[in-house]
């Protein structure tokens, strides 16, 4: 996952001081950050180091990240007038993004670099609660209550997050994920009247370019169909749904991304090699996989537990 890099020493050294956003605009960081858990780990693929939130502070949103909180917003947008301040994201908006992956094409060889960016209904809940949110009371209530204001909103964030994708593709990014994490809070009456339709738009205009597009959210168990009607090539399960039973949620020809619990990595590694072999055995039902954690990887998870994990995969799947 793509905070793959936040579990080491080395990370925490580097970002010391240096507040996230700032991390995320400086080059140099930027490729430092995602070779690191590669240099580590010697996993497949490199994923871009970033946040969701980069193209929103792109454009002028007043935002920050606040360590043990996550960003923050001063001012929601909870009306028309605000929604339509939201101006369209421009590559030169991002000039840190394309310095960087481009520096990393250059530093990976033939190993995949991933871009990604946030889903348009994860933008939006940071943007209507001004913050994270257990239970997005504002957000749902602007999208039962005021559809005209959340059909601008989720154009405007759709488009945003399209440009955002491109610019990481034209500087050489091989794939790109779609990252709508709180999607999940959904139903799947919601999901399809709400958000699919904008998800569906940016994955469309993304087959153009003929790179694999990966859809993933955090306890989306009953929306997997739908994240697969999307449009993706890949949907990322989390650790709650089987990979057989995800396999046959999805529409034919998609691969699956996932699924070890990451808390399984703290248990004794008689246990995490047992889980492994359960996710690779059951991962034999999907048209694809790529070997994955359910979410991301939990700051303190041991180093040294994370490389025996990607060597015992690599070992397991070698044939």
């Amino acid at each position: 996952m793509r905070q793959a890099g936040r579990s080491l020493p080395e990370y925490r050294k580097l970002r010391e001081g240096v507040p996230m956003l700032e991390a995320c605009a400086r080059p140099d960081m930027i490729v430092e950050i995602t070779l690191q858990p590669v240099r580590r780990y010697n996993v497949d693929a490199a994923i871009f180091f970033s946040d969701i939130m980069v193209p929103l502070k792109a454009i002028g949103v007043d935002l920050d990240i606040k360590p043990g909180v996550g960003p923050v917003v001063a001012e929601p947008i909870r009306d028309l007038a605000a929604t339509r301040r939201l101006r369209g994201l421009e590559p030169d908006d991002v000039p840190y993004v394309t310095e960087a992956i481009r520096e990393l094409v250059r530093e990976l060889g033939s190993r995949p670099l991933i871009g990604f960016a946030g889903g348009p209904f994860t933008l939006a809940s940071y943007l209507i609660e001004g913050g994270p949110s257990r239970h997005h009371e504002h957000t749902k209530a602007l999208m039962y209550g005021a559809p005209e204001v959340w059909t601008e909103l989720m154009r405007r964030l759709s488009a945003i997050t399209l440009e955002f994708l491109r610019v990481q593709i034209a500087a050489g990014a091989s794939a790109v994920q779609l990252f709508d994490s709180w999607v999940g809070a959904l139903s799947a009456e919601d999901y399809r009247a709400n958000v699919l339709p904008y998800s569906s738009w940016i994955f469309a205009q993304l087959a153009e370019f003929d790179v694999p597009r990966i859809h993933f959210g955090v306890g989306t168990g009953e929306l997997l169909g739908l994240l697969s009607e999307a449009g993706a090539d890949v949907v990322g399960v989390d650790w709650r749904v089987p990979l057989d039973q995800a396999a046959r949620r999805v529409r034919p020809h998609t691969a699956l991304q996932g699924n070890l619990d990451p808390a399984v990595l703290f248990a004794p590694w008689s246990v995490v090699a047992e889980r492994t072999d359960d996710v690779l055995a059951r991962a034999k039902a999907a048209e694809g996989h790529v070997f994955n954690l359910g979410h991301g990887v939990l700051p303190t998870t041991d180093p040294a537990v994370l490389e025996r994990l990607v060597e015992y995969v690599h070992t397991q799947t070698a044939n």
